[in-house]
């Protein structure tokens, strides 16, 4: 079996507001193995972005740790002073953002920035951090690397601009890659430029990889396995196929058959409603009132994980035993109608 690299464990945060207390993170656990791509996937607000700050580091000055664990090496990274953690944010665990200008800085050469990576978190010598931030450069697919080294961020395309910060990001030899919605603000051809690029700095690097993204999609061809998170919590999780072929949450039902690639018709089946208030959070499933599915227990308890597979869980009373059985949604129908052709056609 493959070695954990990181366990998080009840994970659970808030953030003081000016309407209250607002439950972000609601005891959220997963495991991360070495050498694997691990994918979260929810809508905005479900707690995918503030899961991945917490393991940086970076939360925000009005959160609240309200108890979990973020296990690395041996050390829970939340119990760890800013001056320990310092020495892990970069060097060990790095974080590639959705929009590369927020990372770079717009008035220094980005050869400097990655120089500086260099020099100020491995101890390099200038010149030597000069040569290997023009490797970095080359080895992410920056054409002419020599020259644009003494250019700026923004004579650089929004493609080669999250490449740079690839860079960065890996110019410490990091075990750990947070990939924070990297590709959403680039065109469909570039995006698939930079996920091949993860993927292949992956393999090469020996990396283990967070990719966080609101769209399975995405991540259907680079994920070993998949965490479907929402309103706090994850409500389902397993290996890619198991997710994509076999979802058993309506939520991973209702993302599946938002996917453009699989609509069933001419128009997209949107999620209807709105994810919940989390300064009220509720007392039962929290999806059960965008659930047509939703039993009367989803408005009562919060279902338990029901053990699908021995790598395959998800948090429905759907999979209860004395359930109903429903009829599934036309996307996931057509998913299991390709993936037995490809089987055939093989």
């Amino acid at each position: 079996m493959a070695e954990k690299i990181l366990e998080v464990k009840d994970l659970a945060i808030s953030f003081k507001t000016q309407y209250g207390i607002l439950k972000a993170i609601r005891g959220v656990s997963f495991d991360l193995y070495k050498g694997e791509t691990l994918a979260i996937v929810g809508e905005s607000g479900s707690g995918k972005s503030v899961t991945s700050r917490a393991i940086m580091g970076l939360l925000a000055g009005n959160s609240i740790y309200e108890g979990g664990s973020i296990n690395y090496n041996g050390r829970d990274l939340m119990q760890l002073p800013e001056e320990l953690f310092h020495e892990i944010r970069g060097s060990k665990i790095s974080m590639i953002f959705q929009d590369p200008m927020s990372s770079l800085n717009p008035i220094v050469k980005v050869g400097k920035q990655i120089t500086e990576a260099l020099v100020f978190k491995m101890g390099m010598p200038q010149e030597m951090a000069k040569k290997k931030a023009i490797e970095l450069m080359q080895q992410v697919g920056i054409p002419n690397a020599e020259k644009r080294y003494n250019q700026y961020p923004f004579q650089f395309s929004g493609g080669m601009r999250q490449r740079i910060v690839i860079s960065i990001a890996l110019a410490n030899n990091a075990e750990i890659l947070i990939c924070d919605e990297p590709t959403t603000a680039l065109d469909v051809t570039i995006q698939g430029q930079i996920l091949e690029l993860i993927e292949k700095l992956k393999v090469e690097r020996n990396l283990s990889v967070i990719f966080i993204t609101h769209d399975l999609g995405v991540v259907a061809n680079v994920a070993n396995r998949i965490a479907v998170m929402y309103a706090g919590k994850i409500v389902e999780v397993g290996k890619a196929d198991e997710v994509f072929y076999d979802p058993k949450h309506p939520y991973t039902w209702a993302l599946l058959s938002s996917m453009p690639n699989l609509a069933t018709s001419k128009h997209l089946d949107a999620i209807s409603g709105t994810p919940p208030n989390m300064i009220y959070p509720p007392v039962g499933d929290a999806f059960a009132p965008r659930n047509k599915y939703a039993l009367e227990i989803d408005f009562e308890e919060q279902p338990p994980f029901f053990k699908v597979t021995d790598t395959h869980y998800a948090a429905t009373w759907l999979l209860h035993p004395d359930a109903p059985k429903v009829e599934l949604p036309k996307a996931v129908i057509t998913l299991r109608e390709k993936r037995g052709k490809l089987k055939n056609d093989r």
